[in-house]
């Protein structure tokens, strides 16, 4: 017998129901590859945007360093002669970023500038911590020996109270206006005493010590006599430190007013009838009529926010301990 063979047409002929599944895997494959498609050019629209963040990060960078660079000496208001300002606002110590550091490299490079022809230091200062006024006032004092023929004065806005004022009888002159705080010659340590509270409330204190004077005006503890008087020596010697200054400064312009150091302050207006101040004057009248250079360059350096940040949240942490041990110790 002869078997008829199958055409072409009949031998690729799909089994009943498959040609479906071909179908649906197809469609399959083409929904992933276009799902995977779409996941890629995601992907690279965010790499793209990521590379133009991080290259606009480098050219603010860059930019950053031009203009630091280009601001300095070279820059056509250092390049002519000027009045040099120094700012000092705000309360004097670590805490609040108006470091005797920040102050005294801004004195230095104002003082070494040749075009500068004169330096105003304007002060608006409640006080601050007594060592970082007298290394201020100790600076001041260095830079006018090293450079004799460059005037140095302090202007008074608001204020130049405590050891603003310590730092201020170190110039060669001192301008306020008429209604200016200025004084408040004296030192003073701060706590709390919580006895009593404790007893109320019937709260132990538990302090180990290694030193029989080592919890030294422990606010949780009754203070001592003797450890009293140890504090109050110990202020009286940084007070007359205070007071060494003031008449080193000022000599025989001062008063010789017993008051003057006990801690009082006055109107500017006043603090020139006692001598603790020269003239009246302001930034501007002081840079074109002292000076004879109207034009003014800030030198002030200022803390960048990383250099801040740093510094108020390690020192936040010190004030605390600080606080709770005895309080903190301002020339304010």
């Amino acid at each position: 017998m002869f078997k008829r063979n199958k055409s072409a047409s009949e031998v690729s002929q799909p089994l009943p129901g498959s040609r479906g599944t071909e179908s649906a895997t197809t469609a399959n494959t083409n929904a992933i590859l276009q799902e995977l498609a779409v996941d890629y050019m995601h992907d690279k629209k965010i790499r793209r945007r990521w590379k133009m963040v991080l290259f606009s990060l480098i050219g603010l960078y860059f930019i950053g360093i031009l203009f630091v660079a280009t601001s300095g000496s070279n820059s056509p208001a250092y390049g002519k002669p000027h009045t040099a300002l120094v700012e000092l606002s705000g309360v004097i110590g670590t805490e609040t970023g108006v470091t005797s550091d920040q102050i005294n490299e801004s004195l230095r490079n104002a003082f070494r500038s040749q075009n500068a022809k004169g330096v105003v230091l304007r002060i608006n200062s409640p006080g601050g911590t007594p060592v970082q006024s007298a290394e201020i006032n100790d600076e001041i004092s260095r830079l006018r020996s090293k450079y004799p023929s460059k005037p140095m004065h302090v202007v008074v806005s608001d204020m130049a109270a405590s050891g603003g004022y310590f730092v201020a009888v170190a110039a060669e002159k001192i301008f306020v206006n008429p209604s200016s705080i200025v004084g408040s010659i004296g030192v003073r340590m701060d706590s709390f005493g919580f006895v009593d509270a404790i007893k109320k409330f019937g709260i132990e204190r538990r302090s180990l010590t290694a030193g029989e004077n080592k919890a030294i005006l422990d606010p949780f503890l009754p203070v001592l006599p003797e450890q009293r008087a140890h504090a109050k020596e110990m202020l009286d010697q940084v007070h007359q430190q205070f007071i060494d200054a003031v008449k080193n400064g000022r000599g025989d312009r001062i008063s010789a007013a017993p008051e003057i150091y006990s801690g009082l302050f006055w109107s500017g207006e006043e603090a020139k009838r006692l001598g603790l101040v020269d003239e009246y004057g302001s930034l501007d009248t002081v840079a074109r009529e002292v000076i004879g250079q109207e034009n003014v360059v800030n030198y002030t350096i200022q803390p960048t926010f990383l250099e801040q940040f740093s510094r108020e949240f390690g020192v936040a942490i010190g004030t605390g301990i600080a606080n709770v041990l005895g309080g903190q110790f301002k020339i304010q």
